[in-house]
């Protein structure tokens, strides 16, 4: 069954599986991600709580008591503002001014899955449980994957709470709407715009 599953995956099967021989796969759930149109941050967040095994009632920050996660459609993932082109991934190769960047335009371009990883990873608290919960996390571009012999979970995102308007920007809006329905009816009456533009300037 698993050779069956493993041999309809299109993409890099040894990439997929390393590392597994390495986690205790005895009493984990297989959690999976749809990543398509989730909003990155929100995604990463959902994703560290669970490969953390903060969602049990048994969690305890020295154990190491995550689930597996399966992230897919990792291409489709959603950034809010202009951090498509304004947030960089900077790193230095050692060399003197060799310091690289890279924005998450090209990265997404280059490979999508790497943004997740870094998203969730920076997450995570810096201690000797790091790695493995990096190996417990499998992120792949498509919605393929190879782990169909698995008693894989659909993961339900928790609606998105959306914050009530400030008074300030509330009273713009307002603001922005008279102004826009007024040019709308100087545009519908020019002769009534006209006329009153010639009273104006009698009057100065």
């Amino acid at each position: 069954m698993g050779s069956q599953a493993a041999s309809s995956f299109n993409g890099n099967l040894k990439k997929a599986l390393a590392g597994l021989r390495r986690i205790d796969l005895d009493g984990l759930r297989w959690r999976v991600f749809d990543a398509k149109g989730q909003v990155l941050g929100r995604l990463a967040s959902q994703i560290s709580t669970v490969i953390q095994g903060k969602d049990k009632p048994t969690y305890a920050p020295n154990r190491e008591d995550g689930d597996m996660c399966i992230v897919l459609n990792a291409k489709d993932v959603s950034v809010t503002g202009r951090k498509l082109t304004d947030k960089f991934y900077r790193w230095h190769t050692g060399y003197v001014g060799h310091l690289k960047e890279r924005s998450l335009k090209d990265q997404m371009a280059k490979d999508p899955t790497e943004v997740i990883r870094k998203a969730v990873m920076r997450m995570l608290p810096r201690n000797k449980l790091r790695d493995d919960r990096d190996r417990k996390l499998r992120i792949f571009a498509g919605d393929e994957h190879p782990f169909h012999d698995r008693p894989i979970e659909p993961y339900v995102m928790p609606p998105r709470r959306v914050r009530e308007m400030r008074p300030r920007a509330r009273r713009a809006l307002v603001r922005a709407q008279k102004k826009a329905e007024q040019q709308q009816q100087k545009a519908s009456d020019p002769k009534k715009s006209g006329k009153m533009e010639k009273a104006a300037a009698a009057s100065a």
